[in-house]
């Protein structure tokens, strides 16, 4: 392997992460401004709402499944497999969508359609990030595993930006030119999205790990059998950290529909920005963060994020309620941008390390996409929140601040509970003898 072998693989995580996540991150900015009113019966606004929301969080629900499939297919034939697979999926679902006719035009058919294609959407994430993942850490040097993993959660943050500035202009067009042909333009680009990263992808070289394994015929038959019967308190481990996505998606949807809701009145354009100057942001602080974790270990750099992301979303959404635009961005940079990155950013290297090549692939995608549809359902469920006599007595918005801490804290827990394996080789990863030091 050549030193230009893990930037190669670097670059090709975060170019196809990008482009995918593109894909995935547009449904959520429709969902919070546009599929309310035209995929369901808004004559009751709130439900509407609910709803749309709650179909942003059906693919969350898909991704246990599609993990199942994809995460055997992946450590059974290898990673570059799936990593072309998926793109192409989102590409062809996400145009799809683009295309679909509305409620008025077909009735009750229409938002049936929307979720068909929105699980399938789902299906291709949930092989995406652990496929990317573990090409990049199979790739990277030693000691910089952290660092070359991290451009997998960096293009993600890219494609959210793109994602978000594509639907800026949109979302200014007239109400009647949005809701009739305006929100499919985002979708239908997603062609492009699907045939650069087919191109992009299908020439990069399996990882030594995997090859290896092809070459001593040690490739698992039934992966899944082997993950459940040697690893399954990683896999509940993984699970239970992951639930620290749903500070993405109450930052990134709900929040958005809250700060835009009548109750708040807050400019569509102006609340679109903050996401976009958060995740620039981001991309400078989750390469410093995954440094660190190559220095100090994964464990307290997650935790600063697991840790101090529940309080900055107290403080962003009080931001929002207060309606200070000024306030508004220093908090969301800061909360997003950089606490929340920390986590973020060194994750695809925590939870890669706990498995061995035999059932990385798997591993990672079963703990974090059952992880993450609780954190798809979240947004929802805040929507619940905000429509209902609220949680654990807590009114609107603080009870949803409350339930993000709950979350995270299992998170932080999960992650307590985990062992440090920064400096373990990554032939030994995985291996109960040498598991790292707590």
């Amino acid at each position: 392997m050549t030193q230009a072998t893990p930037r190669r693989a670097a670059v090709a995580a975060w170019i196809g992460s990008a482009l995918e996540y593109y894909d995935f991150f547009i449904y959520g900015s429709a969902a919070a401004l546009i599929f309310s009113k035209v995929f369901f019966d808004d004559s009751d606004p709130a439900t509407a709402t609910l709803q749309s929301l709650a179909s942003f969080g059906v693919a969350y629900a898909a991704r246990p499944v599609g993990a199942l499939i994809l995460g055997h297919i992946g450590d059974r034939f290898g990673r570059r497999r799936i990593m072309v697979f998926t793109l192409v999926l989102m590409g062809v679902a996400t145009f799809l969508i683009g295309c679909l006719p509305t409620r008025e035009q077909i009735g009750g058919l229409a938002p049936v359609l929307l979720v068909v294609l929105r699980v399938l959407q789902g299906l291709s994430a949930a092989g995406e990030q652990a496929g990317a993942n573990s090409m990049t850490l199979e790739h990277a040097p030693e000691n910089r595993r952290g660092y070359f993993t991290s451009f997998t959660l960096n293009g993600t943050q890219f494609g959210q930006i793109l994602a978000t500035l594509v639907f800026i202009p949109v979302a200014a067009l007239p109400e009647e030119q949005l809701l009739s042909w305006g929100w499919r333009v985002p979708f239908w680009f997603s062609v492009v999205v699907a045939v650069a990263g087919y191109f992009i992808r299908r020439h990069l070289d399996e990882t030594p790990a995997f090859q290896a394994q092809v070459d001593d015929g040690s490739v698992p038959k039934m992966p899944l059998a082997e993950l459940f019967r040697t690893h399954w308190a990683d896999v509940l481990r993984v699970v239970g950290a992951a639930l620290i996505a749903t500070v993405s998606t109450i930052f990134t949807v709900w929040a958005l529909n809250y700060a835009t809701s009548d109750a708040v009145g807050l400019d569509r354009g102006v609340m679109l920005w903050v996401g976009v100057l958060a995740n620039v942001v981001a991309l400078g602080a989750i390469p410093l963060w995954a440094r660190l974790s190559d220095r100090i270990g994964r464990r307290p750099v997650f935790l600063v994020g697991a840790i101090g992301s529940p309080i900055m979303i107290f403080a962003y959404l009080a931001a929002i309620n207060s309606g200070n635009y000024v306030l508004i961005f220093l908090v969301g940079c800061l909360c997003f941008g950089v606490v929340y990155s920390a986590s973020n950013g060194i994750w695809p290297a925590l939870y890669g390390e706990m498995f061995t090549t035999r059932v990385r692939l798997s591993g990672m995608a079963i703990g974090t996409q059952i992880g993450f549809a609780v954190a798809g359902f979240a947004v929802a469920s805040a929507a619940g929140i905000m429509t209902e006599d609220g949680w654990l007595g807590l009114q609107g918005w603080v009870g949803v601040g409350v339930f993000t801490a709950v979350l995270c804290a299992v998170s932080t827990i999960s992650v307590l509970t985990a062992k440090e394996t920064y400096k373990v080789p990554t032939a030994d990863l995985g291996r109960r003898e040498t598991a790292g030091v707590s």
